[in-house]
Order: structure tokens, then sequence, then C-alpha cells
């Protein structure tokens, strides 16, 4: 389902009439797609917030009485506020396939004392402009050490398509750094003390 925003088209550009914009409680934006030129509107500031908290939001624009259908490509935020300063918004189709990147969660548990460290925090499929998924979930529960998850362990949902390498590492299951090195000291340990009785066997 997408959300519906009302649009103005706008012919200003340059910080100043960002900076007025965003005054007014407004968030510039542009969207592109399908060959046709840039179109560049202005949404409505609390209106868009709430929308684009969803990955690769999908907005219906009202922009003069013409409908556009759009995802959310970019957004640009304040460093230290972290507000909205930007949106770039790419045109669909309904039926239309389109490459997004989604994020993914770790659930569960692995055995007690062991690590989980997520190497991606998203991948790229392909999937319908209008069902886009809004995270894929991968599950470490009870897995044990050295065992990994790769993409091609994610579960998709109907009419996705994975565009990353299927051996991509997406978590790996270890032990603690501090363990394993624990776990070498004792064996350096026994070839140091093997070292002084060999040599005087030697003698």
């Amino acid at each position: 389902m997408s959300e519906k925003l009302a649009a103005e088209k706008r012919t200003e550009f340059g910080k100043g009439y960002a900076r007025r914009t965003r005054a007014a409680h407004k968030i510039p934006a542009v969207i592109y797609g399908h060959g046709a030129e840039p179109i560049h509107v202005a949404l409505p500031g609390h209106e868009t917030m709430i929308a684009v908290r969803v990955p690769n939001a999908l907005l219906t624009l009202d922009i003069e009485g013409e409908e556009h259908l759009a995802i959310v490509k970019d957004i640009q935020r304040n460093a230290i506020r972290q507000t909205i300063e930007h949106v770039d918004l790419l045109t669909v189709r309904r039926g239309e396939k389109v490459s997004v990147d989604v994020p993914v969660h770790v659930t569960g548990e692995v055995a007690p004392g062991l690590v989980v460290t997520q190497e991606a925090v998203t991948v790229s499929v392909e999937a319908e402009a209008t069902h886009l998924p809004t995270a894929l979930e991968v599950s470490v529960e009870g897995r044990e050490a050295g065992q990994h998850i790769h993409a091609s362990d994610i579960a998709l949902p109907k009419n996705v398509t994975l565009l990353v390498d299927p051996e991509t590492l997406i978590v790996n299951v270890s032990e603690p750094v501090a363990a394993a090195e624990e776990e070498e000291a004792p064996a350096e340990g026994a070839e140091a003390a093997e070292a002084p009785a060999e040599e005087a066997a030697a003698e």
C-alpha cells in the first residue's frame, strides 16, 4: 500500500530556496526515471517524515491533479539534527519490477557464549514496485560456532529475486576472540616447556 502525499511543483533551486522551503515545514524532492525530465517538488514535511520511515517507501504523489507513483531511493539528512533535507524519488509503474536494497534483521539466540557478527545489513533484490519487502529476516537460533548464514539462506517472499551473489556472507557465528586466544595459549606454553626438555635430553 502506498502513502498519498500532495506535492507542489517548484521552479526555484539553491540553498536559499531549500532553507525557505524547510522553514515552511516542507521538504525539497526530485522525481526521476523512465527517461523523463526530472520533476522538482516540495513535499509536506510531517507527512513525508512519517511515510519514509519504511525502507523503499512507495508514495502516491498528487502533483497539480496528476498522480505519480514513486519509491524513495535516497534521503539526505542533517548530520546533527537528522532532519530530512532532501528526498530522491524514482517514478515507477504498477507491475514494474525494480531493484532495491532491503534491510536484513537477525532474530533468535545462538548457543551460549558465542558471538553473532552481521556482515551485511542489506541485500539487493528485485521485486514488483508495488510489493516491495520492507525487511528480510534470518534466524541464528541455536547455531554453533563456525556456522554461517549466506544470502542464499534468506527466505524471500513470493516474486522477489535475489540480486547479490548467493554466497555473500550475511551472518557469522563465532567464539569470542578472548576465548579463542586462551585456548591457543596453553598449547604455546606446552611447546615452550617441551623445548628445554628436548635440549636437556640432547646433552
